[in-house]
């Protein structure tokens, strides 16, 4: 269920354009894939004291990583769309 939560906001970043980055950014989601594949939710890492200190906690599950993902992506599809409105002068699409 997150995994289709983050692949639909994926795709819809990837409507938005990014032409110049599309082969890196493709690249580094099948690289995520990879990793993620056989790995439960439950699945926890360790974070730095620098990362740690913005998240509150040493410990975060896989979980909590694709919720994470899931708001990143659904903000950087909000600014794409307050661009791309700038730019051509379209809303709602």
């Amino acid at each position: 269920m997150l995994e289709a939560g983050l692949d639909l906001h994926r795709a819809t970043l990837a409507l938005r354009g990014l032409d110049e980055a599309t082969t890196v950014w493709r690249s580094e989601v099948a690289r995520g894939r990879e990793l993620i594949a056989a790995a439960s939710l439950d699945d926890t890492g360790q974070l730095s004291d620098q990362e740690a200190g913005h998240v509150g906690a040493h410990g975060v599950s896989l979980r909590w990583v694709m919720v994470h993902m899931i708001e990143e992506y659904a903000r950087h599809n909000g600014h794409a769309d307050l661009i791309r409105e700038r730019i051509d002068g379209v809303t709602g699409t």
